[in-house]
């Protein structure tokens, strides 16, 4: 009987484990774009030695070009195959909810929208979770909204843009990212306006 209650005791915690063992992983996080480092009063540094993103640079490598044109008023991002809308603010400014039904809209009557340049006939368009968002950031450019509009994207405001993600501090605010310097928070649902951005999953 001794002997047995330890591999009794060791059967179980392999069958509770099961779960983890089954489900474990690695997420491949990207770089976030940083090449530079700087001193607790913002001054540029050389980064060795100095243990910052700048230096380290974790994550996978952006491929370059990192945004290809697809010529029908979409583009894509080859670091996530996420497609995104060329024109960032032809959809206009609304609350989240609006901004989740005129997504809708947008899918079943595309003409009704001015976006630039926008011939593809897609109806799968969604508003982006904030993780997707977030991955427009490049935290080397002190504003994603220019940055963005560099890499072929138009009209990309230096403003809110909304996520499809709730927050589950507060149920009635939903996650936005700011485009003037790349910042994420919350904010209400209903009563403010914020820009929508629509995406695909693409590849």
């Amino acid at each position: 009987m001794i002997r047995t209650k330890p591999i009794v005791f060791m059967t179980a915690v392999f069958i509770m484990a099961l779960p983890v063992l089954s489900f474990g992983g690695t997420v491949d996080l990207s770089r976030t774009g940083q090449t530079t480092c700087y001193d607790s009063s913002g001054n540029v540094i050389d980064c060795n030695g100095t243990g910052q993103d700048g230096e380290i640079q974790a994550g996978v490598q952006w491929p370059e070009p990192r945004f290809v044109d697809n010529g029908d008023g979409t583009v894509t991002d080859n670091l996530t195959g996420l497609m995104w809308l060329k024109d960032a603010s032809c959809l206009g400014a609304r609350t989240w909810q609006s901004a989740l039904d005129v997504v809708a809209d947008f899918n079943a009557n595309p003409g009704n929208y001015d976006c630039t340049d926008y011939t593809a006939n897609y109806t799968d368009w969604v508003l982006p979770n904030i993780v997707e968002l977030e991955t427009l950031v490049n935290a080397e450019e002190s504003s994603p909204a220019a940055w963005l509009n560099s890499q072929g994207f138009t009209y990309v405001q230096s403003s809110y843009y909304w996520s499809a993600t709730t927050c589950a501090y507060n149920t009635n605010c939903a996650w936005f990212v700011y485009m003037s310097f790349g910042s994420v928070y919350y904010s209400g649902k209903s009563y403010d306006y914020f820009y929508v951005w629509p995406v695909r999953a693409g590849q």
